[in-house]
């Protein structure tokens, strides 16, 4: 029996590639070596003319794009897709309405935690008292949780969930069957037929763990003043509309360019934060965390921010994700100045509704409830 050479056969999967400093590594990269018995047709398989050729793939599914950053994509993978503006209106509804609903469940959220404040302090006082009487129980690891929770900041419990959020979306990068899962819903991109949930879940998404690991580092280093300035409450609602409006920014920015592709990371919602605390704060004196002795005010590293953005969009670098970048930090600049007057303090008509709703409705109390908190 006749058998002829050797016959490589690539067998092309989906690229995830991912920049850090310009290094790009290509995943689940198969090579598969066999025999192939002689033929007694002369035909050519079309099985083999198809296994060699290239994969059809649809391109939102080809390359991972980082928010923070943004690796220049290769001719032979960029997007063709054509600009239409008209795929961007529900994406915009979406954010529209999306934004609307968090600051409102912000606000009731904030009338609830301020009614069980009284209930929460008895509770407080009764649990301390038990405490007393139970026999205390060296090396509890309960209680060192507890200690370690109590002694931080109220920003720092607050984003210590972000944070949480951040890491196990981060595992679920490293699951071999939630990859077609993870790049649809996870990934941001104009050209995808899924637009708006992405917008929400790609502000959670990383795929390298040093863009995670500085995202969540900045969070945490700006929690304590972005907590303290705007309240639990209202903080979230400001950063997860954040990470729907940057998304917006950059799919606008994107099919106005032409240069179409995925992004993730939380980076245009972390700048939301940053410039906000900047603007209220803009002599508040930062530094780098690997150069400590060069201290700036936060003025003048917003300013250098945005105008990095800026040049990065104008010019077209594919590093970063400027778009969503400059559209966060134009975000938190517009909220500090004028958001805050607008929207939040503008609540009291949805509070008192639901005021209403809690005194009236079962249990209640009747109408001999108090105003609104």
């Amino acid at each position: 029996m006749a058998w002829r050479g050797c016959v490589l056969r690539w067998a092309r999967a989906d690229i995830i590639s991912t920049a850090t400093r310009g290094n790009r590594f290509t995943l689940n990269t198969q090579q598969r070596c066999s025999f192939r018995k002689a033929a007694k047709e002369t035909k050519t398989k079309k099985g083999v003319i198809e296994e060699t050729g290239p994969s059809h793939t649809e391109p939102s599914e080809r390359l991972i794009h980082k928010r923070g950053v943004s690796p220049p994509v290769e001719p032979s993978v960029a997007y063709t897709h054509p600009r239409s503006f008209g795929r961007l209106v529900k994406p915009l509804v979406f954010t529209i309405g999306f934004t609307a609903c968090s600051f409102g469940t912000a606000a009731i959220w904030q009338y609830e935690s301020l009614k069980s404040r009284v209930q929460s302090y008895f509770d407080e006082e009764r649990a301390n008292w038990l405490e007393k009487l139970r026999p205390q129980k060296q090396g509890d690891l309960r209680k060192r949780i507890n200690q370690w929770w109590n002694s931080l900041s109220e920003g720092q419990r607050t984003v210590t969930g972000i944070i949480a959020a951040n890491a196990v979306v981060f595992c679920c990068w490293r699951v071999p069957s939630l990859q077609r899962s993870m790049i649809k819903y996870f990934t941001s991109n104009p050209a995808s037929k899924t637009l708006c949930f992405p917008m929400l879940l790609s502000t959670f998404s990383h795929y390298s763990f040093f863009h995670m690991a500085a995202n969540m580092y900045v969070l945490w280093s700006f929690s304590s003043s972005i907590v303290s300035m705007l309240g639990r409450e209202q903080f979230m609602a400001v950063y997860v509309s954040a990470g729907v409006i940057s998304t917006m920014f950059s799919y606008v920015c994107k099919t106005a360019s032409g240069r179409l592709g995925p992004s993730l990371g939380a980076s245009g919602a972390i700048m939301t934060v940053l410039a906000a605390v900047c603007t209220k704060m803009p002599e508040a004196k930062l530094a780098i965390i690997f150069l400590p002795m060069y201290a700036f005010s936060a003025g003048n590293a917003l300013k250098a921010i945005v105008a990095m953005d800026t040049a990065g969009l104008v010019l077209g670098w594919r590093y970063f994700d400027h778009a969503a970048h400059l559209g966060g930090a134009i975000f938190g600049i517009w909220y500090i100045m004028y958001g805050h007057e607008l929207i939040w303090k503008n609540r009291e008509p949805l509070v008192k509704v639901w005021h209403d709703l809690r005194t009236k409705g079962p249990g209640g109390g009747g109408n001999g409830g108090s105003g609104p908190l």
